[in-house]
């Protein structure tokens, strides 16, 4: 009997990278995200494998990665950041204008979700599956790492002169 050869989780992973080519969720963060004005958003050093779920508490929308809580100014937020938690990501980049962050929290959302059900229905062995998740979870973060959490403080124009004609 002939054995059949299984292609390698890297092999794997880079096969769903490409399928994702314009909605892989770094490409998001580069092509849309950093490209607008932001400020840096650090969470630290997060566990491996933590729950992360959005909790409405009192005190207004929490994030809670582990045993770590993340205070929110809005559901939002707490969605968009909820994302890159779930990636592990230590630093990242929060637009500042407020109106944007609801359809980039959608698209962040999708992208991650399309990843996973690619892993799912492209991958039939369980173990290969988890590798190949891990495998693309690290790159993701990777290219996020990489590509830069953005300015501390948002920059703000200062032209605000008014010039008259003459």
């Amino acid at each position: 009997m002939k054995q059949v050869d299984q292609p390698s989780a890297a092999a794997l992973s880079e096969h769903i990278r490409s399928l994702l080519p314009n909605s892989w969720l770094p490409a998001i963060y580069c092509n849309q995200i950093l490209k607008l004005r932001t400020r840096a958003y650090h969470f630290g050093r997060l566990p491996r494998n933590a729950g992360v779920e959005i909790q409405h508490t009192l005190l207004g929308v929490e994030l809670k990665v582990g045993r770590r809580r993340f205070l929110c100014p809005d559901l939002a937020t707490a969605r968009y950041l909820s994302v890159f938690a779930r990636a592990g990501c230590e630093d990242v980049a929060v637009p500042y204008d407020i109106t944007q962050i609801s359809t980039l929290a959608d698209a962040l959302e999708s992208s991650w979700q399309r990843m996973l059900l690619l892993v799912e229905h492209e991958i039939p062995n369980a173990a290969l599956r988890t590798r190949t998740r891990g495998l693309l979870v690290a790159k993701l973060r990777s290219e996020i790492s990489t590509a830069g959490a953005g300015r501390e403080i948002p920059e703000f124009k200062q032209n605000t002169r008014q010039r008259r004609s003459s």
